[in-house]
């Protein structure tokens, strides 16, 4: 287990074990949902561009079962 799971590690995880590729801002909005911790972004902007779509059902359930797996949640 490593010392400290990064973004890049629940995404290797999830593409691996699911088949399809995650967003970080995906993993962000389920770590908010489950009051884990996360890190600024140094990129982070006030105001979005974009219209911004929440996480689908299936990508959540991959994201919180890479969190299991890494043990950051129970």
């Amino acid at each position: 287990m490593p010392d400290r799971v990064t973004y890049k590690l629940i995404q290797r995880y999830v593409e691996e074990h699911y088949g399809f590729r995650v967003h970080t801002a995906y993993i962000a909005e389920v770590k908010r949902k489950l009051g884990l911790p996360t890190y600024p972004a140094p990129n982070a902007v006030e105001k979005r561009k974009h219209h911004y779509y929440s996480v689908p059902p299936y990508k959540e359930d991959a994201i919180i079962d890479a969190l299991k797996y890494f043990k950051v949640i129970d």
